[in-house]
């Protein structure tokens, strides 16, 4: 049986739901707030050439408006992720970190040990719609994934699986909307300034 994180969907992927795409508003009265995004590919056996789910998250990023921060590939190794994560999230330079990869069950698949310590608060939300969406797209086969996604020093993080008909999944269904300033009634770009406890210094200020 093909593993979820491999899986392409082929004839029996289909579009998302008009429901969901009717849901999603927005609002033209708003600035568009670009993002400045980091994408990092988690596989023993991909490349430059062959990261084709990074290549995808890439070209969603850039025609929603947003900038590429920086883009990285690293094994199936659970220090290496997280010390790549954690310095994107470190970085004033980075908004958002997404992560491609890792997600599965196998003894290599170590993606969300490293990136949910990292975490202050956790998207439980967004594993939700996730797999609502995706079990349209694979059936059952979703259970397959363990996509997350939270919240860290200011930084959103979320981990999704290796295949780009996932990263399609999780970018058209909730992150291009819910990274997008525009939308209504509520998205996280408007809490953005207040993901953060103030320091004793602000606070006196």
């Amino acid at each position: 049986m093909a593993r979820f994180a491999d899986h392409q969907g082929g004839s029996r992927r289909k579009a998302v739901r008009p429901a969901l795409k009717d849901m999603a508003k927005l609002d033209e009265t708003y600035p568009f707030k670009p993002l400045n995004i980091a994408i990092l590919t988690v596989s023993d056996t991909r490349n430059v050439a062959s990261d084709t789910s990074g290549d995808v998250l890439a070209g969603m990023i850039a025609d929603a408006g947003h900038g590429l921060a920086e883009r990285a590939i690293v094994n199936d190794d659970l220090i290496v992720i997280r010390t790549k994560v954690e310095s994107w999230i470190a970085s004033p330079g980075v908004d958002v970190v997404i992560t491609t990869g890792g997600t599965g069950f196998t003894a290599r698949d170590v993606t969300p040990e490293a990136i949910k310590p990292l975490l202050e608060k956790e998207m439980e939300g967004f594993a939700v719609i996730f797999h609502m969406i995706s079990f349209e797209q694979v059936a059952t086969s979703t259970i397959q994934s363990r996509a997350c996604g939270g919240v860290a020093k200011g930084t959103y993080v979320f981990c999704l699986p290796g295949s780009p008909g996932a990263c399609k999944d999780a970018w058209n269904g909730i992150l291009k909307w819910q990274l997008d300033s525009r939308h209504r009634p509520c998205n996280l770009i408007e809490i953005m300034p207040r993901l953060q406890m103030p320091t004793p210094a602000q606070k006196s200020d």
